[in-house]
């Protein structure tokens, strides 16, 4: 906006010369503004792409931790998910309910976190 204005100023400023030359530093600088909108559009248009490819990719990525939350609640002992929630209130960080060998849901569990796009 601030570069139409610019050229703006300029084209009024030439017109007190003469005629003809008005009219070829008319014509460039439409020709520039044209091509800096092209450049513009262009740019935009690439953006645009990118950011629909992460929204895709972040979608995916939403829709498989959605699927691995539900297989994990169902993996879930009663006492778990009640630890569980009781964590999620008072917002502590999780901690081992009983010591031994992982159950499969603690193994299913670190897997999701190291895959996926990274930004």
């Amino acid at each position: 906006m601030a570069m139409k204005l610019l050229f703006r100023e300029l084209e009024q400023h030439l017109k007190s010369s003469s005629g003809a030359s008005v009219v070829a530093i008319d014509n460039k600088i439409e020709q520039a503004m044209d091509l800096v909108k092209s450049h513009l559009m262009y740019a935009v248009r690439e953006e645009v792409e990118v950011l629909k490819e992460q929204i895709k990719e972040l979608i995916d990525r939403n829709s498989q931790l959605e699927q691995e939350n539900t297989l994990l609640k169902t993996l879930a002992s009663p006492e778990q998910m009640a630890q569980f929630q009781a964590q999620v209130q008072t917002g502590s960080p999780p901690t081992a309910a009983t010591p031994g060998p992982p159950s499969s849901a603690a193994l299913a569990q670190p897997a999701s976190h190291s895959s996926g796009p990274s930004a």
